[in-house]
């Protein structure tokens, strides 16, 4: 018989959560930026530039693409069945 080849996935079930934590994170930080009173041609509304929008909103997203990062760089220990030997 033919010993099949078990190819393991590169992203494991830790990466894949760690990755929607960080998309999750990124949907987060898209709304703070969207949601508030919105600017047109006959009505300016200051709040378009309040801190919230322009640092607090970008800088959540930016966290949530580290994050997807992290989630696709992280290599998971393996936990090997011969370990627990004595020695």
């Amino acid at each position: 018989m033919k010993d099949e080849n078990k190819t393991s996935s590169r992203l494991d079930k830790k990466n894949l959560y760690l990755i929607a934590i960080g998309l999750l994170i990124v949907v987060i930080g898209f709304i703070i930026v969207a949601v508030g009173p919105v600017s047109g041609l006959h009505n300016y509304e200051p709040e378009i530039f309040s801190t919230r929008r322009i640092v607090v909103g970008p800088m959540v997203v930016l966290f949530g693409y580290i994050a997807i990062m992290f989630g696709i760089w992280y290599v998971p220990k393996k936990k090997d069945k011969g370990d627990n030997e004595t020695k």
